[in-house]
């Protein structure tokens, strides 16, 4: 038989379990839409998927925490996160000495280069940026590269896209002479596309090798050491091969 004491106890026990899940935190992850094979808009399930996602999925099932991954332009995610409308930067992004200024990083999870694409029938043995000069090329906006490229200068114009896609189409459709972009992503979209009428540049030398990380707000430890945490077991259990090569990366 209950006794008024053990009812009274059950009680206490149940509202404490439910304020406990009310409480449970779920850490809002900022990806992008338009970086296949790392961050996308799956059109089947409108959910956003890729290499990162799957990262940052495993990453939380390890560490016994909750995500929910939101889409986010490229040039929206350090804002976003510094304003506090993401609390995770998972996206093919690279440290950077300007971005680590306003952002923390977690450890480096891979490597990461540039590339350049021209018409298939320009067959000019392009070395560097540079060999662009006085041409009207595209980037990326909010990118590394970008930033490089604007202050190599020479250039008859630098236009700026929102994505990787949109770079390439005008290439093909001539509007620029040639597009700077990630290397993986623009090789991955061509490896897709037989009927492509553009091309990476075989001989071009990137300019740029940086470290894809995620990222926290500015001093956020507790985060930032979970996140570690998980990319060092990560990369130890051979699970970051296992999703690179899941995602064409290896």
């Amino acid at each position: 038989m209950f006794t008024k004491k053990t009812i009274i106890g059950a009680i206490v026990a149940s509202l404490l379990g439910v304020c406990a899940a009310a409480a449970e935190t779920v850490y809002k992850v900022g990806s992008t839409t338009t970086g296949n094979p790392f961050t996308f808009l799956d059109v089947n399930t409108n959910k956003i998927d890729g290499m990162m996602v799957d990262l940052m999925n495993t990453i939380a099932e390890d560490q016994g925490i909750k995500v929910d991954i939101q889409p986010v332009p490229f040039e929206a995610l350090i804002p976003s996160l510094q304003g506090g409308k993401i609390d995770i930067m998972s996206a093919a992004v690279t440290i950077t000495p300007v971005r680590a200024e306003i952002v923390d990083f977690s450890i480096p999870i891979f490597p990461y280069t540039d590339a350049v694409i021209v018409p298939k029938d320009d067959n000019t043995e392009y070395k560097t940026a540079a060999d662009f000069a006085g041409k009207t090329i595209g980037v990326q906006g909010g990118t590394a590269f970008y930033d490089h490229l604007q202050k190599l200068g020479g250039f008859k114009e630098i236009k700026t896209y929102t994505s990787i896609a949109d770079i390439m189409r005008d290439v093909e459709l001539g509007r620029i002479a040639a597009g700077f972009a990630d290397e993986p992503i623009m090789r991955h979209r061509l490896s897709k596309n037989d009927a492509a009428t553009v091309k990476l540049v075989a001989t071009y030398e990137p300019f740029y090798i940086g470290q894809v990380a995620l990222a926290v707000k500015k001093g956020n430890a507790e985060l930032l050491a979970k996140l570690n945490a998980g990319i060092e077991k990560i990369k130890a259990s051979g699970k970051l091969e296992g999703l690179q090569s899941k995602w064409g990366l290896r």
